[in-house]
């Protein structure tokens, strides 16, 4: 589901199957069977025979090229992998000459947190369990680590992207024992993503299964702030919220360590990397200092310096903008070069000597500690950026570092739909209304193409549509747009769905600012009425719904005593 705009911030080979080891020879069969038998029976037996082996051969494939398999071309298990497979962040190497080599490759030693215990006891329970935290507070390798010692011999279903997220967790129903594995789980929602259905589907089946996923607290916020919410303001991200309101228990994961947990780090200065991060345990975090965060935000700022690299820090800040704006990666170099230009121009352009685009590149992409760099990816494949940057830039939120309108216009043409309904949020939330429209009309045209008129992700950008129109002071276009909504979503929902109560409700806002305050008023009445009575005269809706009410009937009679 596409998130709607508040007003507060308003997507066979048998053979290569088999060698997969996924076990679908006996469908190849089929195929083989079908193809015979329409000879003889009725050629629509043997055009369903192929479509059923199709959508089958399709889902298989997708599992091996959008889902993580081991060396032998298997869906892995829990003990096959390393925890860098899963998204663990590599700890920066040592620089000092009598660092120990033989720890040079491997994952430095787990500290254990004073959450251990009951992460451990909900992965035994089974469920969904969501790990919450800044970049860089160790949420994956406390995953990691909590998994490997509780339920080793699990199958890791861990999709590459939300494309893949479907045909993972349909693979989950039938492996067996399962971990699925939503390391940023932002990135596995949206239209096409992750939805409650499909958890609901996974966790009730006979197996154990546990969903485990990981999220950082500025993107959590981002699905759940509701300060200041109105009626629209509890749709935005609706969708996403449905898929958290299934978590069984949510785990914060702090960044500095406590007490007893700066003690355990004491008791592990054998391994040379958590010796030295341990000197700095009172400033930073010690996964936070493991992964280099520090040392690489400051190379990238020192980068900015004339002569220096500033062309490279200009790219590395063009993929943090294209990340806070709403793309998801991998980012594509045509924009991040288009972008980049724009940054360095700002800055002082050839002022600041420039390097070539190749060594500014070159520069980005290198593990400036060993093992770590600002940016990962190639031109062929797309880039993205060291999240603890996009953390870090994104916590400021200052007006000095929101995302360039420019920028902003510019990533909706490399935006898929829930991306385009992304960068349309953050471009209304920055009060860039035009481009919010631009955005949001993207949005629309890709939902009507992808899944129909009627669906109800293409209704929720339409309605979106009608709030920015609304923000911009076309008024009657708003309402029109809001009426074509709302009668959609009657035909098609029912009077009383919650999302025919959320567009009625949007409409009857856009009649008071034309003026229309009887007819506002009625509105605003029948959803008060359906809400008591279905939601109950607490639920948060049905209270907005009594302040709308309370709010058009002031207005009313202030009118009436005007002479």
């Amino acid at each position: 589901m596409f998130a709607l705009i508040s007003v507060a911030m308003v997507v066979a080979i048998p053979g290569v199957l088999t060698t997969a080891g996924l076990k679908n020879s006996w469908w190849a069969g089929l195929a083989l069977t079908g193809a015979a038998v329409g000879g003889v029976f009725a050629k629509v037996w043997a055009e369903r025979y192929q479509q059923m082996v199709t959508r089958r051969d399709e889902s298989e494939l997708s599992i091996l090229e959008g889902c993580l398999v081991n060396t032998r071309g298997h869906l892995p298990t829990v003990r096959q992998l390393e925890p860098r497979r899963l998204g663990v962040h590599p700890a920066a190497r040592l620089e000092a000459p009598d660092s120990a080599q033989d720890v040079a490759e491997t994952m430095p030693v787990y500290v254990p947190r004073d959450i251990d215990e009951k992460i451990r006891t909900r992965i035994v329970r089974g469920g969904f369990v969501l790990l919450v935290g800044d970049s860089t507070a160790g949420k994956s390798r406390t995953a990691y680590e909590a998994v490997a010692a509780t339920v080793p011999n699990h199958v890791v279903i861990a999709p590459a992207n939300r494309a893949a997220v479907r045909a993972g967790l349909d693979q989950g129903m039938r492996v067996g024992n399962c971990v699925v594995w939503l390391n940023d789980l932002e990135h596995y929602l949206g239209a096409d993503g992750l939805n409650r259905q499909m958890l609901v589907r996974v966790l009730s089946g006979t197996r154990h299964t546990v969903v485990v996923a990981t999220i950082r607290a500025v993107e959590l916020a981002r699905f759940t702030d509701e300060s200041g919410a109105d009626d629209a303001a509890r749709q935005a991200f609706r969708a996403a919220r449905e898929v958290l309101e299934l978590v069984d228990d949510e785990v914060r994961i702090e960044r500095s360590l406590s007490a007893a947990e700066r003690r355990r780090a004491q008791e592990r200065v054998w391994d040379p990397r958590i010796a030295d991060a341990v000197q700095h345990s009172e400033e930073y975090g010690l996964a936070e200092y493991l992964a280099a965060g520090p040392a690489l935000l400051r190379d990238w700022r020192n980068g900015w310096d004339v002569g220096a690299h500033p062309r490279g820090a200009a790219l590395v800040a063009a993929a943090i903008d294209a990340r806070r704006a709403g793309l998801e990666p991998p980012l594509p170099s045509r924009l991040l070069e288009e972008l980049a230009g724009q940054y360095l121009r700002r800055r002082g352009g050839e002022r600041l000597r420039p390097e070539p685009v190749d060594v500014a590149w070159e520069w980005a992409l290198r593990a400036q500690r060993a093992t770590t760099a600002l940016m990962t990816g190639s031109a062929k494949r797309g880039y993205d950026v060291f999240d603890y940057l996009v953390d870090t830039v994104q916590r400021e939120n200052t007006p000095e570092t929101f995302v360039p309108e420019s920028a902003l216009r510019a990533a909706v043409d490399y935006a898929d739909g829930p991306e385009a309904m992304t960068i349309g949020t953050t471009a209304y939330s920055q009060g860039h209304f035009a481009t919010a429209l631009f955005a949001c009309s993207a949005a629309t045209r890709w939902s009507t193409d992808h899944s129909g008129p009627e669906h109800p992700d293409t209704l929720t950008t339409r309605a979106n549509l009608a709030f920015i129109l609304q923000r911009l002071g076309r008024l009657e276009e708003a309402e029109r747009e809001g009426r074509a909504v709302l009668q959609i979503c009657t035909r098609v929902l029912g009077q009383e769905h919650p999302e025919t109560l959320t567009a009625r409700a949007i409409l009857a806002l856009k009649l008071s600012e034309l003026g229309r305050l009887e007819e506002a008023e009625r509105e605003h009445r029948a959803v008060l009425d359906i809400r008591t009575r279905v939601l109950g005269s607490d639920h948060p809706d049905t209270r907005a719904s009594l302040n709308y009410l309370t709010g058009v009937r002031s207005l009313l009679n202030k009118s009436a005593e005007l002479p």
